[in-house]
């Protein structure tokens, strides 16, 4: 009975405290957090609703990323009426910077800086030749182009960004965001290899396949005895068991805007760091030729707990 009485009196003694030192002690909280206590009282609602709380959860830079939006500034700012409208746009709707070649977010429960790259901010190799690569319109994509692969043995994406842009103390992860009009070739049993890492060392390597229907071929443990250098041609089978060895292979995954994504790597944003993250992805042993993908970007987003 004791134990009650103290509880509802410290209850009380919180209750008793100014509007200004409960929002105080909601923005040392996280947005999902303050958005549950949102619900105990009206002075929690009215506190966790204030621009002070929400200031704190916007990322200290976002003023100078919003400057860089192809919408401007004012027009990005005259849509809201309170820093948490603010917030929740930017986590719902990535708006496009750097002439086009980027877009910012943020990760709606941490308030965490999310990027993409868009594929014209990408090194693409032989992308600027017409026979392999064509950069076209995609009324889907959140970019003006997105680039659509017509036919290449060599295939070869990278894209960089600096640590300076993302939120300390965060590790990232790093994903192709692509898709395809009438099917994606060449990728079936040739996995690609990406690589994350700082700029001019030697990074962590993964197997990605971009094969929308590569884990069910999996499941099926079949992979082709030899990959004809011309994909158009007969493959022929043998069960994967015969391999010497395997590696885990990340698969394609369909996101909530129904493009596909495939995880590339992560890497560990320390609060000192000013460095060159380059992301890459490429499929250059099989011989094969390969079509059919069409890339909107590399979106670099914290990890999921």
């Amino acid at each position: 009975m004791e134990r009650n009485t103290m509880s509802v009196e410290s209850y009380n003694d919180f209750q008793a405290l100014p509007e200004g030192c409960i929002a105080t002690a909601l923005s040392l909280t996280s947005p999902k957090d303050a958005c549950r206590l949102s619900v105990v009282t009206p002075t929690f609602r009215s506190a966790a609703e204030s621009d002070a709380v929400w200031e704190r959860f916007l990322p200290p830079d976002y003023r100078d990323i919003i400057l860089r939006s192809v919408d401007g500034y004012d027009s990005v700012l005259a849509k809201f009426r309170s820093k948490k409208e603010l917030y929740f746009h930017l986590c719902d709707n990535p708006i496009i910077i750097d002439g086009g070649n980027k877009s910012f977010s943020l990760d709606k429960g941490t308030g965490k800086k999310c990027f993409m790259l868009a594929a014209r901010d990408l090194l693409i190799v032989w992308g600027d030749t017409p026979e392999y690569w064509r950069w076209i319109p995609y009324p889907e994509s959140r970019f003006p182009e997105v680039a659509e692969l017509l036919d290449v043995c060599w295939f070869e994406i990278r894209g960089k960004i600096n640590t300076s842009m993302l939120s300390s103390g965060t590790t990232y992860a790093a994903y192709l965001v692509f898709t395809s009009k009438s099917g994606i070739y060449g990728f079936e049993y040739q996995p690609a290899e990406a690589t994350v890492g700082i700029s001019g060392q030697d990074g962590v390597k993964r197997t990605v396949c971009l094969d929308p229907d590569g884990e069910q071929r999996h499941r099926y443990q079949i992979v082709p005895r030899r990959i004809f250098f011309n994909h158009r041609l007969a493959h022929i089978y043998r069960r994967r068991g015969d391999l010497a060895s395997e590696r885990i292979t990340e698969y394609p995954k369909v996101r909530a805007d129904k493009w596909m994504e495939v995880g590339l790597g992560e890497f560990y944003v320390d609060g000192e760091q000013n460095l060159d993250m380059e992301i890459s992805l490429t499929e250059t042993k099989g011989g094969n030729w390969k079509n059919g993908v069409v890339i909107q970007g590399i979106e670099i987003r914290p990890k999921a707990e």
